[in-house]
């Protein structure tokens, strides 16, 4: 037991004579810190709870969760651009730092602007913002993908996502506290100012990435670059099956905690504990997921992580025999072990499953297609829930979620299997 915690650590440590390779592992490590500290203070749950303070609607909440997959388009001008921008630590730098500066200011809204602007003012910065992040994410994947040695992805990264799931946990449960005591405007001001210093510190520590060359595509910035991912179509059939259920999921995931506000009634304080379940098993899951992915292919395992997704959403129906706040605990628990899998795997798939030179397109059109069904899914799904808001009170708190995990099940348990069957040699994730 010892020397598995002893492993676990292993990436924080400090040598005399670091490769590169190592110390961009243990900066991706710390750098997450901040990030997660800032994303679950301003995003998630908290971030519902700010934007009802806004004066937001159920369709404008859905309209805003959606914006960061459509912000993953510009993904694509990215991918061209690194063809000439080739410096992808100076850019992450860039971009990161803009996407959570640009993040923080929208807790100086309601300070500067009258209340009947909050909305608009809101979605305009919330939109730059997604789009400075989802630049960041392309570059950072790509930087990563050749920092990170491809023998020791799946351990690597299930581990470090299980030790920054486990901040989120802790920042999600102080964030929720700091809402119960100081309700309102004060608490927001406690959030804000405490993720405005982590992106200082976020910032210092993308600065001190290793910059490895980056090889670009053989097509340079033309035109066929675009293609290229196109042409392959084990990934282009992957890309439209992830696509077509990410539009199903998004329906209901991104509003669990309105449907637990606003039809369930319960408190901030329960929902944020409710999600810290959820991230509790995400962080749980993380590092069995990445251990599972060293002595099987990446395709497989993702395979698996789709009918988990979809049985999240099958069990609100539980809530006709079983009290509610047991249901939404094991509905999250659930959506957490899914979700944890689906985030590893998806990325090793991505960078696992495309040529090096060609790595950043591939990625982008990937993003580009799951974040278009990721922008109208939960757009449409806050216009439905405005829509139905008068309907049966089944409908509402797990009529339409349930509907979503069959429609998910039945593309999982028949489709899935077909468009990622195993290929000759996929023992091990690649």
């Amino acid at each position: 037991m010892k020397s598995r915690f002893n492993g676990l650590l292993q990436p924080f440590s400090i040598r005399k004579v670091e490769s590169e390779s190592r110390k961009g592992m243990r900066m991706s490590l710390i750098e997450g810190i901040p990030a997660s500290i800032i994303a679950n203070f301003l995003g998630g749950p908290l971030q519902t709870v700010f934007l009802t303070y806004l004066g937001f609607s159920a369709f404008h909440i859905g309209l805003a969760l959606a914006i960061p997959s459509f912000a993953l388009l510009v993904q694509i001008i990215i991918a061209f651009a690194m063809q000439k921008w080739q410096n992808r630590r100076l850019l992450v730098v860039i971009t990161g730092i803009a996407h959570r500066a640009l993040w923080v200011t929208t807790g100086l809204i309601p300070l500067t602007f009258s209340e009947d602007a909050w909305v608009p003012v809101y979605m305009v910065v919330w939109t730059l913002c997604m789009i400075a992040g989802q630049a960041a994410g392309v570059i950072w994947t790509s930087l990563m993908a050749d920092v990170v040695p491809p023998a020791l992805r799946g351990k690597y990264f299930g581990i470090r996502n299980t030790i920054h799931w486990f901040v989120v946990c802790a920042t999600l449960l102080v964030g929720g506290q700091i809402m119960e005591w100081l309700p309102g405007a004060k608490g927001f001001t406690v959030l804000f100012v405490v993720s405005a210093a982590c992106v200082i510190w976020n910032g210092l520590a993308l600065s001190q990435y290793p910059n490895p060359q980056f090889q670009p595509s053989e097509s340079g910035s033309s035109i066929r670059l675009l293609f290229k991912p196109f042409a392959d179509k084990r990934f282009r059939t992957a890309t439209l099956f992830v696509a077509f259920f990410i539009l199903l999921q998004n329906i209901v995931v991104p509003l669990f905690a309105y449907i637990m506000i606003e039809f369930h009634n319960l408190s901030t304080s329960t929902v944020t504990q409710i999600i810290m379940l959820q991230n509790g098993a995400m962080m749980i899951s993380y590092y069995f997921w990445g251990i599972l992915n060293s002595r099987y292919s990446t395709n497989r395992l993702l395979m698996w992580t789709f009918p988990i997704i979809a049985l999240s959403c099958l069990m609100w129906f539980g809530m006709i025999v079983l009290p509610v706040l047991l249901i939404l605990i094991l509905v999250h628990i659930v959506l957490g072990c899914g979700l944890a899998g689906y985030n590893l795997l998806v990325f090793n798939f991505l960078i696992g499953d495309s040529p090096k030179s060609e790595r950043p397109m591939y990625i982008a059109v990937f993003s580009a297609f799951t974040g278009l069904a990721g922008f109208i899914a939960p757009t449409a799904g806050g216009w439905l829930y405005d829509t139905v808001k008068g309907g049966p009170a089944w409908l509402l708190g797990y009529g339409i979620v349930t509907i979503a995990g069959i429609s998910m099940l039945a593309m999982a348990l028949i489709v899935a299997p077909i468009v990622f069957k195993a290929k000759a040699g996929d023992s091990i994730a690649g």
